[in-house]
């Protein structure tokens, strides 16, 4: 035993001293050695995980994370929301001296609705079958899930919502003269809740109706219950619309040597009603935060950063971006770390989970695996497993190595936390310092391990 403690110091001096040798003072570099937030085990770092364990800062992402999330708030593909979000995103990496740049491409029209009660507005669905570009102002009558509506219901606002709504009570809400119709969905399973839609109707009507997330479904019902409440409902269809992805670069420190890419990356939009703030406001200021850390660093190999648009909608813009790579480019990607909801506080998702698309292991989760070890983080951390749905999937179809990097349940990686695509994913109920700060150090080193080789 104390033989093994003699080698810890040692490999710990050692380690200080060349620590010293990039920047890193003495005080700084001796409280990397120390065992991180939220590890099982002390560290024993490598040379390269000094300059990255000593400075990231999950607080520092976290200003990144209040502009998103609370300031722009939901950032629908190609809306003004995303819009903002690239502006702001493209400005923090040019500030740091990356090479950026936007790369454009078309997307489908979205149908979006706002339900406006006093000072208060939520974003939600709206229904193509519906009207468009209208707003309309009237009392709220709440008519549970459909099954009986009123005779009258001229110049009211329907409210609609159940586990299983009557299908065609919207029509008959309309035929009786309502001026327009909110439809929510509820639930079977009382801990998931359901977010914001654009319902599909089976008979167009000539009144906007709009798809409300569960949550807000609650919040209107409890104004309900103490009395009459009046709202105002609004369609709109944003067409001709745009989105984009966000590169940013900079090339191997070595000259004269070409040993690839390592890339970096998130999607930056979110769902119709949520502000995004873990899917994946986490992922976007998880790259911002280690693009500030990593700028600086030796390696032989180019650091590429890239925050995608429309992911929601299809991995649109992930897939937009590998379409327009040509072989020899794609071939110099020696690995993708995609980080898609990286932070959230949601007590039962205790793993990290390494997501390959076929669940074999590859360079980005075996580096991944390392730096655990290396971190004391190995037993908050299982994968690879095999699991698609996010911005990995079009790299591994160009037979990239590539992982999707994300906090989950213990009982596997598709349990993800209730607020999930809800107006309840928030900073402050779905957003982890802890965690957050555990993928900054597992992604940092891993890829720093990466961009050495």
């Amino acid at each position: 035993m104390a033989g093994l403690r003699r080698r810890e110091v040692l490999a710990g001096a050692v380690a200080l001293a060349g620590a010293a040798t990039i920047g890193l003072n003495p005080g700084t570099a001796a409280a990397a050695t120390q065992q991180r937030p939220g590890a099982q085990f002390p560290p024993s770092l490598d040379f390269g995980d000094y300059p990255v364990v000593a400075r990231v800062r999950s607080r520092r992402a976290l200003e990144h994370l209040r502009v998103l999330s609370d300031r722009i708030g939901p950032r629908i593909a190609g809306t003004e929301g995303e819009l903002r979000a690239k502006d702001y995103i493209a400005k923090v990496l040019r500030d740091l001296r990356y090479q950026v740049t936007v790369q454009p491409f078309p997307i489908a029209d979205k149908f979006l609705g706002a339900l406006s009660i006093g000072r208060d507005s939520w974003q939600t669905g709206s229904s193509p079958q519906g009207a468009q570009d209208v707003t309309r102002e009237a009392v709220v009558v709440d008519a549970g899930d459909g099954t009986t509506l009123p005779d009258d219901l001229t110049g009211k606002i329907v409210l609609i919502a159940a586990v299983a709504n009557k299908a065609d009570a919207y029509l008959t809400a309309a035929q009786r003269g309502a001026v327009a119709v909110l439809l929510g969905r509820i639930g079977a399973d009382p801990a998931r809740k359901l977010s914001a839609f654009s319902p599909t109707l089976a008979t167009p009507v000539t009144i906007p109706v709009l798809g409300l997330a569960q949550v807000q479904v609650e919040r209107l019902r409890e104004r309900l219950a103490k009395g009459s409440v009046t709202v105002k409902a609004s369609a709109v269809h944003h067409k001709n619309l745009t989105s984009h992805n966000i590169i940013a670069e900079r090339p191997a420190t070595f000259p004269g040597k070409d040993d690839g890419v390592v890339m970096v990356t998130a999607h930056y939009d979110s769902v119709p009603g949520s502000p995004g703030a873990n899917d994946d406001g986490s992922g976007t200021v998880l790259c911002l935060e280690l693009a500030r850390v990593l700028r600086y660093l030796p390696t032989n190999k180019t650091l590429r950063f890239a925050l995608w648009g429309s992911e929601e909608y299809g991995l649109i813009g992930s897939r937009h971006y590998v379409s327009q790579l040509s072989d020899p480019e794609a071939k110099r990607i020696a690995g993708c770390f995609q980080n898609d909801m990286v932070a959230t506080s949601w007590d039962p998702a205790i793993t990290y989970w390494l997501l390959s698309v076929d669940g074999a292991d590859n360079a980005t989760t075996a580096a991944v695996n390392a730096a655990a070890k290396r971190l004391g983080y190995d037993p908050r951390v299982k994968g690879p497993v095999a699991r698609g749905s996010s911005d990995h999937v079009p790299f591994f179809e160009r037979g990239i190595a590539s992982g999707n990097f994300s906090w989950r349940g213990e009982a596997g990686p598709a349990l993800l936390e209730p607020t999930y695509h809800t107006p309840e994913d928030t900073i402050k109920d779905n957003v982890s310092l802890e965690r957050l700060q555990v993928s900054l150090e597992l992604i940092g080193s891993a890829a720093y391990s990466l961009l050495r080789k």
